[in-house]
């Protein structure tokens, strides 16, 4: 004999809790001072925006000359539309700009190609290394027919991002070296990097960009010279190396002592211990602060201009020098504002997706 059972019906939230309404209230109202901030920054929006909208679309200007410009009641967007082969490739040689650009369309597509990491392989690799020889081939020119082109030429956003990219992957290795030897129970080793450390964080990316222009050709025999661009990019590789150094040495004392016993009872070798057990969890802990090092790294390249290199910021200062785009600095900067904003969120992004990976992986084990 079977007993029927009463049917009940299942109980939703209120509206209030869940959908728009539930977000707003759980992230934007969600307690007196919250609630506070929230009003006083929709009005101070609702003062700035529309005013900002009138300026920045409705009376703009976007492909007239100087002149029209400083006539016009908006925005004068031609300071960036007229001048952007300039202010993208700065002084690169007008009619081989399509080299640095299709470098750049190179550099950003194995990027997105290499964003998942289980397609990092030893195939990757070679693709990596034949890409960086079609990139400098571009670049410098000399072979296959193209015009040679002097590395002072290079200027704008390649130089940009070149300078950046190159930085970031030199530097992250060395600095991994740096942090294990700072680690390390063999004296004079230690007090080399120790040293290494201390000294080159003391001092100002400037400084040693200037060193490397004036003072290292100083010491080198007569006759020799290294590349300008070279030196500004192992100035900025030595400098932000030692920073990533002790963002992991904080990575490898976060580890609980425990994990270095475990892998010294296994008998594996200290390489063998660090590439398996150690640095593996240790990199993990540090991504947040590693990627803050490498975007300050990627906005450093403007001081690039200090030894006479123009990056996509020193080229924009260079239009807005010439009497007809001048006064319109705050469209100019917001342009650049924009691409080192995509760049430095993509890298942001890229970071978190790498935590939520790592994370599941470890989940699932």
């Amino acid at each position: 004999m079977t007993t029927s059972q009463p049917q009940t019906e299942a109980v939703k939230p209120p509206l209030t809790n869940v959908g728009v309404l539930g977000w707003i209230r759980n992230n934007l109202f969600n307690g007196y001072f919250n609630s506070l901030a929230t009003i006083l920054i929709v009005l101070a929006l609702w003062q700035l925006v529309p005013d900002f909208i009138q300026w920045a679309f409705i009376d703009s200007v976007w492909f007239t000359s100087g002149k029209e410009c400083h006539q016009a009641q908006g925005a004068c967007w031609s300071v960036v539309t007229q001048n952007i082969r300039f202010n993208i490739f700065g002084y690169y040689p007008y009619e081989e700009q399509w080299r640095p650009l299709l470098a750049m369309i190179i550099l950003v597509g194995m990027l997105f190609y290499s964003r998942d990491w289980k397609r990092w392989s030893r195939r990757l690799g070679y693709l990596w290394l034949a890409a960086l020889f079609v990139m400098g081939v571009l670049m410098k020119g000399g072979l296959f027919g193209l015009m040679p082109v002097e590395s002072t030429k290079w200027s704008g956003l390649p130089l940009t991002l070149l300078l950046s990219f190159f930085g970031i992957l030199a530097s992250y290795p060395l600095g991994v070296v740096l942090a294990l030897g700072r680690q390390s129970s063999l004296p004079i080793i230690k007090a080399f990097c120790v040293v290494y450390i201390e000294l080159i964080r003391g001092v100002p990316l400037i400084t040693l960009l200037f060193m490397s222009s004036v003072m290292f050709p100083l010491f080198l025999p007569e006759g020799v010279t290294i590349d300008k661009v070279l030196r500004a990019q192992m100035a900025i590789i030595l400098f932000t190396a030692a920073y990533i150094a002790e963002v992991v040495r904080g990575g490898l004392q976060a580890l609980n002592t425990g994990q270095y016993e475990a892998a010294e009872s296994l008998g594996l070798t200290y390489w063998q211990k660090m590439r398996l057990i150690i640095l593996p969890q240790a990199l993990k802990i540090v991504i947040p602060p590693t990627v803050g090092v490498l975007i300050s790294a990627f906005k450093d390249t403007s001081l690039v201009v200090i030894i006479a290199l123009y990056d996509i910021l020193n080229t924009t200062k260079s239009i807005l020098n010439v009497p007809e785009w001048t006064g319109f600095s705050t469209e100019a900067y917001i342009f650049v504002a924009l691409i080192y904003f995509f760049c430095c969120y993509a890298m942001s992004t890229y970071s978190r997706t790498i935590e939520k990976q790592l994370e599941y992986t470890s989940n699932i084990k």
